[in-house]
């Protein structure tokens, strides 16, 4: 079905009014806690969702709301919002200008929706399901370099990884003596739009949320990208692991990672 355009209109406005006070307060005294022993929470991330729970709960009130701060509100409804209110949180904590926005519209549990802001370079990445994908309303395209070894790519590393280091140093090890480069920016929906956008050929991650990949990897796919899981399988938001690339280099990087 084609989504109402308010839908989308709410999206972008969501988005940017998020990247709005993300930048008011950047650079800022803010308190910062912690969930766990490296995963960090601001009152940013607070302050953002309450702002996009009111604003679904003032136009949609009959609309579902997954957040990662705040979990699931949940009415049953065919429409639900997957939005990461501050994507890069430790990124932001530290000063480090690499942080989003990324929210998410589900119809009967299909992406049909997505958009992802970021505010330190104003650019604003957004898709549709089946009709394509934009950087500040231009055509995305994903790259055409067909071999890892002519590829940038980019990964992150799960906050328990201190845990158990030694596969993840393996797998990292393994895609870094093929590949032409491989970065670590801290932000997967931004590691993904910069895939949609042809600046990196490849993503991978193995232990995200819904809320960190739902939008961008819908940018991804309608840039003409290929998404699955790390196993080569359908991908499934729900089961954290992903792989998100230009599409040529798609079967060669997860041979690379298996």
């Amino acid at each position: 079905m084609t989504p109402d355009p308010a839908l989308l209109a709410t999206a972008i406005e969501a988005v940017v009014r998020a990247g709005e006070l993300q930048m008011a307060k950047f650079n800022t005294a803010i308190r910062v806690d912690m969930k766990g022993a490296i995963d960090l929470v601001t009152e940013v991330d607070l302050e953002v969702e309450r702002m996009f729970r009111a604003m679904v709960s003032e136009r949609f009130p009959d609309h579902d709301v997954l957040a990662e701060e705040q979990g699931l509100s949940s009415t049953g409804s065919r429409f639900r919002w997957v939005f990461d209110p501050l994507d890069g949180t430790t990124n932001f904590a530290h000063g480090v200008p690499i942080f989003c926005a990324s929210l998410a519209l589900e119809i009967d549990g299909d992406a049909v929706i997505g958009a992802v802001y970021d505010p330190n370079r104003r650019e604003l990445f957004t898709a549709e399901r089946g009709v394509g994908a934009w950087l500040n309303g231009q055509p995305l395209k994903t790259s055409t370099n067909a071999a890892v070894l002519e590829s940038m790519l980019v990964t992150g590393f799960p906050y328990h990884v201190q845990d158990s280091p030694d596969e993840f140093l393996r797998v990292f090890g393994q895609v870094l003596r093929r590949a032409r480069a491989v970065r670590r920016l801290g932000s997967a929906a931004i590691d993904m739009c910069w895939v949609a956008a042809g600046r990196m050929e490849g993503f991978w991650e193995a232990s995200l949320k819904p809320w960190d990949t739902r939008a961008a990897a819908l940018i991804v796919e309608e840039a003409g990208g290929r998404v699955t899981g790390m196993d080569g399988g359908p991908w499934d938001p729900d089961a954290g692991h992903i792989v998100a690339t230009n599409g040529p280099i798609h079967e060669e990087l997860l041979l690379i990672l298996l």
